[in-house]
């Protein structure tokens, strides 16, 4: 995983708390979530704090805190709008954001019921209106398959190197890059892997993280339906409930291949790899 730049404490929270929103500074503060580009940290019950830890997201939380306040209302799972900011102060560099705390465990460690497909394809159907030509750009998401062609064969031959399941991946990339592009860009969350997505007793209960929203090929979010659902009788449902061509389920399976490569190499942090391994898995038993 990336290095961090900032040392993201529950001390450093509190003093910017103090500093910008004192009437939340004496509330218990608790780290929840170190992830790849944030720091995510439950304040109090129901309030949670979402801050940078490199520079490469502070960007991303512009992101989230332009967008989301427009795209989140409308969707039929939560999300994490923004209900206060916070600017760079006390040697901290980067804008940070005061969100609702959302109920569940990231789904790489509690997966979806096999009934969740149909609310996937809900969600997606939802987000997936046309994007605006103000939208985001982004250079990773929701692009033309052949523009990531270099970093999937460079981590797929690391995940090679390391023994892991990439003949699977080849195949479904290899697909993808023939498939022609038939669908307009829409409006993608375009990071929706096994930690950005909360279940709660089986159901999906929140989708998080949304720096890399952006418009482009829906696609990219529809990979989803191998990166986050375990049960083929789900994927199944959630294929039938998203109406899209087959060339555009066949370029999900490509994106899904992508996440997995870029996963499996990862070596300090064993959640990742764990979630290459699985979705390998699951494109290999829908083969």
């Amino acid at each position: 995983m990336p290095a961090s730049e900032v040392d993201v404490t529950p001390d450093l929270a509190r003093a910017l708390l103090a500093d910008q929103h004192p009437d939340l500074a004496d509330r218990p503060i608790v780290l929840a979530e170190s992830g790849w580009d944030n720091v995510m940290l439950r304040l109090g019950d129901d309030l949670a704090l979402r801050l940078p830890r490199r520079s490469a997201a502070a960007g991303l939380a512009l992101n989230e805190h332009r967008w989301l306040p427009m795209l989140g209302p409308r969707l039929p799972l939560p999300t994490p709008i923004p209900l206060r900011t916070g600017a760079p102060a006390l040697g901290y560099p980067f804008q940070w954001s005061v969100v609702p705390w959302l109920d569940g465990t990231p789904s790489d460690l509690a997966p979806p019921g096999v009934d969740e497909g149909e609310r996937l394809a809900a969600f997606l159907l939802a987000l997936h209106q046309p994007a605006p030509a103000e939208a985001p750009p982004n250079p990773y998401r929701g692009v033309p398959l052949a523009e990531r062609s270099a970093a999937f064969e460079d981590r797929a031959a690391e995940g090679e190197r390391i023994g892991a399941p990439v003949k699977v991946l080849r195949e479904a990339w290899r697909a993808g890059l023939a498939a022609p592009r038939d669908a307009p860009p829409v409006w993608l969350h375009g990071d929706l892997h096994g930690r950005n997505v909360l279940v709660k007793e089986g159901r999906l209960s929140a989708v998080i993280d949304w720096g890399d929203v952006t418009g482009g090929d829906p696609a990219c979010d529809l990979a989803a339906v191998w990166m986050l659902l375990p049960h083929p009788d789900a994927r199944r449902r959630a294929v039938a409930a998203y109406p899209a061509s087959a060339a555009t389920w066949t370029r999900a399976r490509a994106w899904a291949a992508l996440m997995a490569a870029m996963l499996l190499p990862v070596s300090d942090n064993p959640r990742m790899p764990a979630m290459g391994r699985e979705i390998a898995r699951r494109l290999g038993t829908d083969a």
